[in-house]
């Protein structure tokens, strides 16, 4: 992988995203309908948050329990709103830096996913997912089979 190829050549582009006024009943449909781990949560194209499949899941482990609780637990999702959930403190990357930045930006921060934005507007997501997909795209030489095994 070129280190120093834009993160555009390696980002999502087709983002899933929500307003910060979408429940959470619809936030947890859009992750059980959906391979996808984070969604970014944009107000008229700006982010302005993210949510991940980890802290949505932890926000639910308090609504577990007996067949009441099941009702009343729908009924927090349909009445919270995406924005009372969504992490605010985002790291965002202009789609033409680097991919050695985006790295540095996951192993200083510990996130698993970068918003990509251009003119303030959300054009795409990276993902650590996306970095091991690179890599393992990567073409293996003769060389390179040879030295790992010196």
């Amino acid at each position: 992988m070129n280190l120093l190829a834009p993160i555009s050549t390696i980002m999502t582009k087709n983002v899933i995203a929500v307003s910060p006024d979408e429940t959470l009943a619809q936030v947890r449909e859009i992750f059980q309908k959906n391979n996808i781990h984070h969604i970014p949560v944009v107000r008229y194209k700006m982010i302005v948050g993210i949510i991940s499949k980890t802290d949505f899941v932890h926000f639910l482990h308090g609504f577990k329990g007996n067949e009441m609780d099941k009702f009343i637990d729908e009924t927090r999702l349909r009445s919270w709103k995406a924005e009372e959930i969504m992490t605010k403190g985002l790291a965002k990357v202009d789609s033409a830096e680097p991919i050695r930045n985006v790295l540095e930006v996951f192993m200083v921060n510990r996130f698993h996913a970068v918003p990509i934005v251009d003119d303030n507007q959300l054009v795409g997501i990276v993902t650590t997912f996306d970095i091991i997909k690179a890599v393992a795209k990567e073409p293996v030489t003769l060389e390179d089979y040879k030295k790992a095994k010196a």
